[in-house]
């Protein structure tokens, strides 16, 4: 691996920035709001799901009283 002074390090992080595409405002929003929507959908499922999962378990568990 080449060694780099960190003056030049930085020149090149510099240049490497200036090639980013930044999101703009609405993407950035829309995405947000799709994370929001897909966390409360996974939420609500695993929640049921659990809720089916610990039904069952304390039936299995009440029959052998």
């Amino acid at each position: 691996m080449a060694k780099v002074s960190p003056i030049q390090f930085f020149r090149q992080v510099k240049q490497e920035v200036k090639k980013v595409t930044w999101p703009t405002k609405k993407e950035v929003m829309q995405s947000s709001i799709m994370v929001i929507i897909l966390v409360v959908i996974a939420a609500t499922f695993f929640f049921f799901v659990d809720q089916i999962l610990g039904w069952i378990v304390k039936l299995v568990l009440d029959i052998g009283v």
